[in-house]
């Protein structure tokens, strides 16, 4: 077992040869593109939050309208360092918040193989699964019509519940 000097001597010997840090500044600038991307596009259905770069685990930027932010709730466009995939998530903005949506969304085909509450949000979508860097103007288009896609679908199953609720 590794103890956390053999970590760091890994982390350094990385950081030393470039490719790491030259990745992670490329994604993490990548995703800011995207942000800038969305506020100018579709600042007038969604209001847009800053880039949250992370830990290298996830970065992402969190939009909402005015019905998620009356629930607690916002959407993040997140890229998942680990996979290098492209997600979408719904996030509540306390632990109870996300709880109550968890339980009411749980059933969901979005969290259809799901058993347990996930950490960070309350669901998730895959926007891309494999992308691809290269074609970096099509990889936000394709971003950007799946996120509205999915997140147009979230707020109607959300009232559709909400109206279920309250009949």
């Amino acid at each position: 077992m590794k103890n956390i000097n053999d970590y760091i001597a890994t982390y350094k010997m990385q950081l030393q040869q470039g490719d790491v840090r030259e990745a992670y500044e490329y994604l993490v600038k990548y995703v800011m593109r995207l942000r800038a991307h969305f506020s100018k596009n579709l600042s007038a259905k969604f209001s847009f939050g800053n880039v949250s770069p992370g830990y290298m685990d996830f970065t992402y930027f969190p939009f909402f309208d005015d019905f998620l932010r009356e629930r607690g709730l916002r959407f993040g466009i997140v890229l998942n360092h680990q996979s290098v995939r492209f997600e979408l998530w719904l996030m509540g903005q306390n632990a109870e918040i996300q709880k109550k949506y968890w339980d009411a969304l749980r059933s969901s085909k979005w969290n259809k193989n799901r058993l347990e509450m996930p950490k960070y949000f309350i669901l998730e979508s895959v926007l891309v699964e494999s992308p691809d860097f290269q074609m970096q103007d099509s990889l936000i288009e394709e971003i950007e019509k799946k996120s509205t896609q999915i997140s147009s679908e979230v707020i109607s199953h959300i009232k559709y519940l909400e109206k279920s609720i309250n009949a």
